[in-house]
């Protein structure tokens, strides 16, 4: 099935591990210019590497803290300048710590909206006169389940990327007529460095084991696991294909029907 996405210029932010380099890699195999970043430079050229050898496609990476506003933008301006535009971006970055309400400072509010709204902030304002060039684009963010269906011990994300979700579709709304689509993405529990992280905060919380809490996860989906990485990737790569042309302002969650809602 021809996805219309050979060729295109695509940004995946936080692509060095987890969901963010599973969705390089697919957009990859779909021969794909790729342009990556992260801040960790060591994981991000190994991944550049590893992706450009296995699917012999152009790989710019660069390494940067995505709640800079300025570096984000010249990095979009590089990525530009070096593939003629871009076509599709997905936003991403790591969650906010796994905090109970009255655990958390003033701080920790404020980095979780300087790192999960804001980071996308800056990639839309970065990316999106590039797309109205070319009358097409392509900007999908990734959140969690957590904006369908508040999760323990994470608050700051419960509350944070709900405001990411405002932002999509008004962004959907008003660039629509440029033909940009604009759609978000919520993972469920999927096998990332950052489930391993949440599972041992809810673990010492309820004084079990990590391996109960994920076993607990597991249970709570009607697929009775945890996602790879790889199924939130494709997920992606289809909402930036052809064969999603006509759907914008949604969220589509990658659950394993795990959000109990209608």
């Amino acid at each position: 099935m021809d996805s219309g996405l050979k060729d295109r210029v695509v940004i995946v932010a936080a692509s060095g591990q987890g969901i963010g380099r599973a969705t390089a890699e697919a957009f990859a195999a779909e021969g794909c210019k790729l342009a990556i970043c992260a801040r960790s430079t060591q994981s991000l050229r190994l991944a550049a590497g590893t992706i450009a050898g296995k699917h012999k496609v152009p790989v710019h990476c660069e390494g940067l803290d995505v709640r800079d506003a300025a570096a984000v933008g010249q990095f979009v301006a590089n990525v530009a300048e070096r593939y003629g535009g871009v076509d599709v971006c997905v936003t991403n970055a790591g969650g906010p710590p796994a905090k109970g309400f009255l655990a958390t400072t003033d701080e920790d509010w404020q980095g979780a909206v300087e790192l999960n709204l804001l980071s996308v902030v800056h990639f839309a304002r970065a990316v999106i006169p590039h797309m109205q060039k070319k009358k097409w684009g392509r900007l999908i963010t990734i959140t969690s389940l957590t904006v369908k269906q508040p999760v323990d011990q994470l608050v700051l994300s419960n509350a944070v990327r709900a405001g990411v979700v405002g932002l999509v579709k008004s962004l959907a709304n008003e660039f629509g007529k440029d033909g940009i689509l604009v759609n978000n993405v919520g993972p469920g529990y999927t096998a990332t460095a950052r489930l391993k992280e949440l599972a041992r905060s809810q673990a010492e919380a309820a004084g079990v084991s990590e391996e109960e809490i994920l076993q607990r996860w597991a249970a709570g989906s009607p697929l009775n696991r945890i996602a790879r990485p790889e199924e939130v990737a494709d997920a992606i790569v289809w909402l930036a294909s052809e064969r999603a042309s006509f759907i914008t302002g949604q969220t589509i969650l990658v659950d394993g029907g795990a959000y109990k809602g209608l």
